[in-house]
């Protein structure tokens, strides 16, 4: 395995690559936020990005693009305008974001020029928005206040914005040449690898040899007992989880048993059905035979302390790590892992720390990152050689 890190605009550096030569693209580009001030986050991508990303990559290559809850369809939009066929949009949520909100009564009381008693004290927490370093909260003791003025009191309890704790990711693909058969077997892209990336059961063992088979007739679903093992684990779902909201879904939900299949039937046709499906035989109830949280049904991303630190969690050396907008290398991995065939190459354009990379590298994938900023590039090459004893060789390019 080997990692090609490249200085500079994206543009310029995929238009220095060779056409349909990556398998995949995950990246985490700018929001169009203005975030912290910072002069890379001015706008969400435009086409002409996407449109040289759409021409390195292999027909029937997927794209993965993180996008900002308020600038997402702008996003979205410049992809499918460059080319791409937009096929789903993924969840990712979590428990940790930071509101930021303006306190309408704390607003009405200082511009009236109004002193607050301070009526109490309160902790606050530090808010990672999402997966990003400590640096975009802080913590610490707050004083709570009453309101002084008649139209303080009337406002108290107003703000201008929600908590964040989802971040939508934009799944697209290259247009097939072709079938998606002939498309795998010529270029070896245009599938996503759902065996490989299905939600761990909980009680696998006691799912049982239960089979599934399409039944004929009205789409319904028929269930047989057979001597083989399902798949291990749950379809993987278009939403993501990290601990924290895992937690919290599981506290609503509360324990709960998966359904059962009730009066499962084993169809044989006859010639003598009225549809030409036969008559139907009774195999008894199917249950699928697990409980837990409403949180086992989704993939849950972990997120070390060390991450948020400045490690990459593996147990390295730390490197300070102050980019705005960290995403788990474990997230990443299970986002690479869907879209990545086997010995592919991933593409990040807007490789900031580097996570995308750690997770491709770790996998067994090639990897080409590209970082407009030299300081960022400077950490995730830090990153990415602090993890060397996963992959042979990373190669910084100008």
């Amino acid at each position: 395995m080997a990692a090609a890190l490249h200085l500079g605009d994206c543009r310029e550096v995929m238009a220095s690559m060779g056409e349909a030569s990556v398998d995949a693209i995950v990246c985490d580009p700018p929001y169009g936020l203005e975030f912290m001030g910072k002069g890379w986050d001015h706008g969400a991508p435009g086409v002409p990005f996407w449109t040289e990303a759409l021409r390195v990559l292999k027909p029937g290559g997927h794209l993965l693009a993180f996008g900002g809850t308020r600038t997402f369809h702008r996003l979205t939009c410049a992809i499918e305008d460059a080319g791409f066929e937009v096929r789903d949009c993924l969840m990712w949520l979590y428990g940790s974001g930071f509101p930021k909100s303006l306190d309408v009564s704390k607003a009405i009381d200082k511009a009236a020029g109004a002193e607050r008693e301070v009526v109490g004290e309160r902790t606050t927490g530090i808010g990672t928005g999402g997966g990003a370093t400590p640096i975009m909260g802080d913590s610490g003791n707050r004083d709570i206040t009453a309101p002084a003025t008649d139209a303080a009191r009337e406002w108290d309890g107003w703000g201008t914005a929600l908590k964040p704790a989802w971040e939508p990711i934009i799944l697209a693909r290259r247009p097939l040449a072709g079938t998606v058969a002939a498309n795998v077997l010529e270029h070896g892209t245009g599938a996503l690898n759902v065996g490989g990336c299905r939600v761990p059961s909980p009680d696998a063992e006691r799912i049982g040899n239960i089979e599934r088979s399409a039944s004929v007739g009205y789409g319904a679903a028929s269930w047989q007992k057979s001597g083989t093992t399902p798949p291990s684990g749950r379809w993987p779902a278009n939403v993501l989880l990290d601990p924290e909201a895992a937690a919290m879904l599981d506290e609503q939900s509360g324990e709960r048993a998966s359904g059962t299949a009730v009066g499962g039937l084993h169809r044989r046709s006859t010639k003598d059905s009225v549809f030409g499906h036969g008559g139907a035989e009774r195999i008894g109830d199917a249950g699928f035979g697990d409980s837990g949280g409403a949180s086992r049904f989704f993939y849950t991303a972990k997120t070390s302390s060390a991450e948020r630190s400045g490690s990459d969690g593996a147990g390295g050396t730390a490197t300070k790590n102050d980019h705005p907008t960290v995403k788990p290398v474990d997230l990443m991995a299970y986002l690479v892992k869907l879209v990545t065939p086997p010995e592919g190459t991933v593409l990040d354009p807007f490789m900031g720390s580097g996570s995308t990379g750690i997770a491709a590298l770790r996998l067994g994938f090639e990897f080409i990152g590209i970082e407009r900023e030299e300081d960022y590039l400077k950490i995730a090459e830090a990153r990415i050689r602090e993890d060397a004893p996963m992959f042979n060789k990373v190669e910084r390019k100008r």
